[in-house]
């Protein structure tokens, strides 16, 4: 770890990261505006390999509007290697390099009649529906980590001033996740919407649990891709969601840029 964060520092300088970003689908562009320096996860030992099409996998640390940030711009899902503890050692290097936030963005499905592709939802709460836990063979009793409040709330107050400021509508909602990579199917969607779920995708949940196990204040927004199975006609693919993220990324970008500006 110790060889890791002086590499970073090598590279990008001392000064202590304020946020951190991790980019889903259509997102990685901001990473490209972040005035600072890429390193790939591939001169990162331990770093995931974060092989999914759609994400460009580095660490770009430097100044976005006015805040000092470290920008992943890939993630590593639990679906490419079975391991949800696969982010882990990012988020270890993001607090270590000083952050005590997080901002988590990801492609999702809806299952809110209303909320269609392109709309973006705030995540106020989620359900674990994998049942699968980042923090499982953790040897401490620092695994019984308290996720009443996962999502910080002045973080999502934050973020919603911001949304209302750049005329952005920011819905707000629980998000389900399901561990992929297969989509789910009709009936798991009408289940996950008895349950109270909102939205669905195939990650940030496990990232999540990290980050609080870490001592992060976390917060979330899906761009909103496609309606879940079963409540449209459209076929699912991940080349529909990749063509459908940037719609919903550019009211996202404006989000993010008017959060870190607000001093």
């Amino acid at each position: 770890m110790e060889d890791l964060l002086t590499l970073i520092r090598d590279r990008a300088g001392d000064a202590p990261v304020a946020t951190g970003l991790i980019l889903g689908s259509g997102l990685g562009h901001l990473a490209d505006s972040v005035d600072g320096v890429a390193i790939d996860y591939a001169d990162l030992p331990g770093f995931p390999h974060a092989g999914v099409s759609g994400h460009n996998p580095k660490l770009v640390i430097g100044d976005l509007e006015g805040t000092r940030v470290a920008v992943f711009g890939g993630r590593a899902h639990y679906y490419e290697s079975g391991d949800p503890r696969a982010m882990k050692l990012p988020l270890e290097v993001l607090r270590a390099l000083g952050a005590e936030e997080l901002i988590l963005t990801n492609a999702a499905g809806s299952l809110r009649d209303g909320m269609g592709p392109g709309e973006l939802m705030l995540l106020s709460d989620h359900i674990n529906f994998s049942g699968l836990n980042p923090l499982i063979g953790e040897p401490s009793d620092t695994r019984f980590v308290n996720m009443t409040d996962a999502y910080n709330r002045d973080m999502r107050a934050a973020l919603d001033d911001a949304a209302r400021a750049q005329g952005v509508t920011l819905h707000t909602g629980v998000y389900a996740w399901y561990s992929g990579p297969s989509f789910e199917t009709p009936a798991e969607i009408r289940a996950l919407r008895v349950l109270g779920s909102d939205a669905v995708g195939m990650s940030t949940v496990p990232e999540v649990i990290l980050g609080r196990f870490l001592g992060l204040k976390c917060a979330a927004i899906s761009t909103i891709t496609n309606m879940a199975a079963g409540m449209s006609s459209e076929v699912l693919s991940h080349e529909h969601t990749k063509a459908m993220a940037p719609i919903g990324a550019a009211k996202l970008e404006k989000v993010l840029r008017a959060y870190l500006s607000r001093g």
